[in-house]
This record gives structure tokens, sequence and C-alpha cells, in this order.
């Protein structure tokens, strides 16, 4: 564990809770008669309410690492705890239940299906999860609001900008309360000043809400909301910096 623990931590750790750990995560895919190792033991401890990004160039195994601790995908061997809950251990059905209820997901494409309106895209994790269809459009509606597109609930997918699907996306990942917001590129898809939009809002549902973010990302401009940088090269952890030691003037990067 000294791989992480001795890099990178915040202040006062031992006041913090952990969210999420995994423990000589190793995910290999076989390619022919090649075997290519993804992760290689990777050792992270992410605590309650950090905002957390994961960079690192392309084939360096940040996908990786955020699927597997989303539950997306199932390491090779090794442990990821979400809330002390080994999720690789978990069934298909027990998985599921984790994932509508401890996670939200954003997506570099958005994922809203496009025959349903903003308010019925937002609405639907609730559903999923037991809420009854008038209290989870109550509840959509008032999400919306918070990401200002009260005005657009009823506009279908294409009828509205990229950065406008993307708060949709914000909104729809909120819904059912979690306690770990993943990001998968999250700003990948918008131009800059929509880009810089869409990171401010995270940041203020992370403050507002005690919401962990997880993202990976290669948008440089997610360093300056960042409590922690997790940067990731061949497969392992090359080193974690706390914002303030991150010696990048993100303002000037464009």
């Amino acid at each position: 564990m000294t791989q992480v623990q001795a890099t990178g931590l915040p202040e006062n750790v031992e006041s913090r809770e952990e969210i999420v750990r995994t423990i000589e995560v190793v995910k290999e895919y076989r390619m022919g008669d090649q075997t290519l190792q993804a992760l290689k033991g990777v050792n992270v401890i992410i605590y309650r309410g950090e905002y957390i990004s994961i960079m690192g160039p392309s084939g360096s195994g940040k996908s990786t690492l955020f699927n597997a601790i989303g539950g997306l995908d199932k390491p090779t061997s090794g442990k990821v705890f979400i809330d002390e809950v080994d999720i690789a251990q978990l069934d298909s059905l027990e998985l599921a239940w984790l994932r509508c209820r401890k996670i939200g997901y954003i997506f570099q494409t958005f994922n809203l299906i496009p025959v349903m309106t903003a308010l019925e895209n937002v609405a639907l994790p609730m559903v999923f999860a037991g809420m009854s269809d008038a209290d989870s459009r109550e509840k959509a509606k008032g999400i919306l609001e918070r990401v200002e597109l009260g005005h657009r609930i009823h506009n279908k997918p294409s009828q509205l900008s990229g950065g406008q699907q993307q708060r949709v996306a914000i909104a729809r990942a909120f819904a059912n309360d979690p306690a770990i917001i993943l990001a998968d590129e999250p700003t990948g898809n918008l131009d800059l000043n929509t880009g810089k939009a869409i990171i401010a809002l995270l940041k203020e549902m992370n403050l507002e809400r005690g919401v962990t973010v997880i993202s990976a990302t290669h948008d440089l401009k997610m360093l300056d909301i960042s409590d922690r940088i997790f940067w990731i090269r061949d497969g392992a952890v090359d080193k974690i910096e706390r914002r303030e030691d991150v010696k990048i003037n993100t303002g000037e990067i464009h």
C-alpha cells in the first residue's frame, strides 16, 4: 500500500473517511496468444467528498482503472472496495443495485435516451430505484432547475446543445443522491467555454452535496478544481499530487 500512502495524501487523513480503496488491482486482456496487462497491481485510496482527476496518456490504463472503480469492468485480480464492500465479488444483481444507488455516471457522449425528454431522462434512474413516477418527476424537475435547465425540461436531446445535454447528464447522475460521481471525459465533446462551465458546475455540485467526484480526463483545466490528481502511466500509478503541488498554470492552456 506504500505506493499511494507515501505521496499525495490530503492533510489530516486520519479524520477522513475512505469511500474507495483498490488493492493490487490487475486487469489483463487476451490478444491472440499474448496477454496485455492494462493495470499492474494498482493501490489507491479515495476519501469521501474528494474531487479526483485520473490523468494519463492514451493507453496508460486510466480508463481501465476508472471502469474498475465504477464496477463497469471486473479486475482480473485484486479488490475494489466501495464503502467497504468488495464490488469485484458481487454478482450481477448486487452490482446493478450498487451502481443504481451508490454511483452516478457522466459520459463524454452524454448517453441520453433520444426519445425521452430531459425530465424523463433524469427521472428514469429514480424509477429504476423504486420511486413513484410523480415523485421522480418532481425531483428531476428540481435537479434540472439546479443545473439551469428548468426551462428545457420538456425538450429531447436533439433539441438541446452539447452543453445542455451534458447538464442533463449531470442532473441524471445526481438523481439517486449517489455517494460517488464517475465522470468519463465530461468535457471531451464540448467547446472551451462550455467545458469550463461544466467543470465549474461539477465542482459546485461536489461541494454542495459532499459527493465524491472521480473523473478520467485529458482536460488540464480539470486540475484547478481537483483535490488530488492520480497520474497513470503504463498501467500503474506514476504519482499522486495535491492540486497545490502541481506546477501547471492551467489558465494559460487552451
